[in-house]
């Protein structure tokens, strides 16, 4: 079973599969509100809006970020 681990902002949800990251760093180079790999927890969906986090997330290139929408907002 693969690991992950959910970050939300109430609006959508952060996944990040640990096992699938190639480590580029355009999270962080990216939106660093939100990607702070120096820190822990790491990710911190208080940082930005949901709009840029969206279109970060869409820019990992291995696929280990994606996001789904929370049902209750």
């Amino acid at each position: 079973m693969e690991a992950s681990k959910e970050h939300s902002n109430g609006e959508v949800t952060i996944v990040w599969k640990a096992a699938l990251c190639s480590h580029s760093g355009n999270c962080a180079r990216g939106l660093a509100g939100v990607f702070k790999p120096l820190e822990k927890p790491w990710i911190d969906p208080s940082g930005a809006s949901t709009d840029e986090i969206v279109a970060q997330v869409s820019k990992c290139p291995s696929g280990a970020l994606t996001i789904y929408y929370n049902k209750d907002k």
